[in-house]
């Protein structure tokens, strides 16, 4: 007799179907479906903009209020949670663009609170690496081989494995990162060579090389070098879902991910805490000039671009022969070769130089000690390339050679212990250098100073970051007059970042129906857009930050210096769209630990018994009411599942999964784009 399925079986089989069914309208229509083809549903007696008191000093002339307000939710900050569009509406959205602007005249207690839970935030590095070792100091300071260590640890993933399955929480996503922790804790050097952007292989990415483990599990008591990244993730999830201060986050951000430093290299995933926090977060909204040099002083970035090894080889020489030199005089000193004590011991213990990669745990450092030093041109290329002027920006490659000679001797001090910026003036170039046109005599420190102040203030890096800026705001492809008014504000106000804003802000190309719900949201921006529209209430964020990673964003592991593109066709893949349904899904339906949805509540007492309603509600709460005439019928075929229903077919509809059908909309095409 054939085994009948369990009722399990049957519902997880609806599901999937349920989901597969949206995956190719999803594909065709994130590539076709334009705003102008929205139908606007409730928002046909929306007044326009023009006559409206809330949009009243703005240019804004093609959409109408609810559709402007939501432009400037979407675009400078992460989405609207329930009642955002209401009360900027009764606050005026000129007067919450100005203090989104000036993100210090807005009150961000209750956000600071949540953040307390990640003390991490506040450690300095020198504390991150006394806190969370490496397996080995971590091994010696209990008195155990690093094997035994390793079987501890593996003994706790073990339990943790055993807790995910008595919870029912998705094996499949996390136990892969309980193993993805475990097999990593060793990794302190360069992981293997991967492409960095997970955007394409977004439905792997989570679980590969670089992921951050598992910390939802006693994640307080975790002192791995892995928590370190973790409760940076999750503190940036935290920000950018509950702060008011919404620019600013879209703003830090930005940034971070155009100086970008990838957490998994070596010694930076104890640095990156204060990258962010002291050279970023800082400047995100001040003077251009400021930020870079925050950036070019930092550690973190000196480790990344190896410019904390780059010295003169002229002056590399000298101080190797002088240490020679001295060497040999102490020896003669003390009686020979061998030193005075006995049997040509050392008289005292002599201290050993630290790993040239500064990784205070590096299992390779031995072998290293020795090698030969020299110019490195990596901090220079990136610098011109990438952080200023753009790969269009006139350098040559004497250009670079001639920054990377000006960066000598800007190194790292303390690297084991306490590491901050040190100038070496002993390992400097200091010989007279010629940069984009520009003569600098040998002036130390004063070099590298004087490249930042040439590239800050060039016309071409003026047009690279405000390129940049408004593909990230406004569209993939940005206008061009747009860019150059942009440009132009830069180089008046000295690269005031703030004015650049405001002079996008206050376009018409930014409120242009052009460019309205035209951007892919990236999954880090879906992930938070969706928690914020449903107004979940997160404890701890951990699982979206997982599936961030799972749709194809590792929060900090983006190996390239380039950073993750903003641009729709690094998004775009049949299995990332489907992870970003089944997100959505699991997300109204509670079944991400940490987080609570209460979509009943959000829709309206209909929604337990009239599916079409439920979805009417939905479309309105979670899309201002847009949305396309085939996502529209294709969403509508679904509601007589059983699944949605919660019936057979022949039974009659007792309560409608109205979380099934919220989850169906937030996976639709329409909210994929901001």
């Amino acid at each position: 007799m054939k085994k009948k399925p369990s009722r399990k079986f049957e519902s997880q089989h609806r599901h999937k179907k349920t989901i597969s069914g949206l995956v190719a309208i999803i594909f065709l229509s994130t590539f076709t479906f334009a705003a102008p083809h929205l139908s606007a549903g409730k928002n046909k007696k929306n007044k326009s903009a023009e006559s409206s008191k809330a949009t009243k000093g703005l240019p804004i002339q093609d959409l109408t209020e609810d559709q402007a307000i939501l432009q400037a939710l979407n675009r400078l900050g992460f989405g609207p949670r329930p009642g955002d569009l209401e009360r900027v509406k009764e606050m005026g959205l000129q007067k919450w663009i100005d203090r989104q602007l000036h993100p210090d005249s807005i009150n961000d207690s209750t956000l600071e609170a949540r953040l307390d839970r990640f003390p991490t935030l506040k450690m300095s590095s020198a504390k991150l690496y006394n806190e969370f070792p490496q397996p080995q100091v971590a091994a010696r300071r209990e008195g155990i081989s690093v094997e035994e260590y390793r079987k501890e640890q593996q003994a706790r993933m073990q339990e943790a494995m055993q807790a995910n399955r008595n919870e029912g929480n998705d094996p499949g996503l996390m136990n892969n990162q309980i193993q993805a922790q475990f097999e990593n804790m060793d990794s302190d050097a360069t992981p293997a060579k991967s492409n960095g952007q997970g955007q394409n292989q977004g439905q792997n990415r989570g679980t590969t090389e670089g992921a951050i483990g598992n910390p939802m599990f006693n994640y307080t008591e975790n002192h791995t070098p892995q928590r370190i990244v973790a409760e940076l993730s999750m503190a940036k999830m935290a920000r950018a879902i509950y702060s008011e201060r919404q620019l600013d986050e879209q703003m830090v951000d930005f940034w971070y991910n155009h100086f970008n430093v990838f957490a998994a290299k070596g010694a930076d995933r104890w640095l990156i805490t204060s990258y962010e926090r002291d050279a970023i977060r800082p400047h995100a909204m001040g003077k251009f000039r400021d930020l870079l040099e925050a950036t070019a002083k930092s550690p973190a970035m000196m480790f990344f671009l190896d410019n904390w090894l780059s010295v003169d080889p002229a002056a590399w020489a000298r101080l190797q022969q002088e240490q020679q030199d001295r060497r040999a005089m102490r020896q003669q000193r003390m009686g020979g070769p061998f030193g005075g004590g006995p049997f040509g011991r050392p008289r005292f213990p002599q201290r050993q130089p630290p790993p040239p990669n500064g990784n205070p745990n590096d299992p390779n450092a031995k072998g290293k000690q020795n090698q030969e030093r020299g110019l490195n041109e990596n901090y220079g290329r990136e610098l011109m390339e990438l952080h200023t002027l753009g790969v269009d920006g006139g350098y040559t490659q004497e250009d670079v050679i001639n920054v990377a000679k000006a960066f000598t001797g800007w190194t790292i001090e303390q690297p084991r212990r306490d590491p901050r910026f040190f100038f070496d003036d002993r390992l400097h170039d200091h010989g007279t250098k010629t940069v984009l046109g520009h003569t600098i005599h040998g002036g130390g420190m004063k070099d590298g100073e004087e490249v930042l102040d040439i590239l800050a203030r060039d016309p071409h890096t003026a047009h690279h970051i405000s390129f940049e800026i408004a593909q990230r705001f406004i569209s993939d492809d940005p206008p061009a007059a747009l860019v150059d008014r942009m440009a132009e504000t830069f180089l008046k106000t000295d690269g005031d970042i703030r004015e650049v804003l405001h002079t996008m802000i206050y376009s018409p190309e930014f409120w242009s129906k052009d460019v309205y719900r035209t951007k892919i949201k990236t999954p880090f921006e879906l992930v938070v857009s969706a928690t914020r529209a449903v107004g979940a209430e997160v404890d701890v964020p951990f699982m979206l930050v997982q599936w961030t990673n799972r749709i194809g964003q590792p929060l900090y592991q983006c190996e390239p210096p380039t950073g993750y593109s903003t641009k729709a066709d690094a998004w775009v893949n049949t299995g990332a769209l489907l992870n970003r349904m089944n997100f959505s899904v699991a997300l109204t339906t509670n079944r991400l630990r940490g987080a609570q949805v209460n979509v009943e509540i959000l829709l309206g007492d209909r929604a337990a018994t009239d599916p079409h309603a439920t979805l009417d509600r939905a479309v309105q709460a979670f899309l201002g009411g847009q949305l396309s005439r085939q996502t529209r019928e294709t969403l509508e075929k679904q509601l007589a599942d059983p699944q949605i229903l919660q019936a057979s077919l022949d039974d009659p509809v007792k309560q409608v999964n109205a979380a099934m059908i919220a989850g169906l909309v937030l996976g639709s095409p329409e909210f994929q784009r901001r």
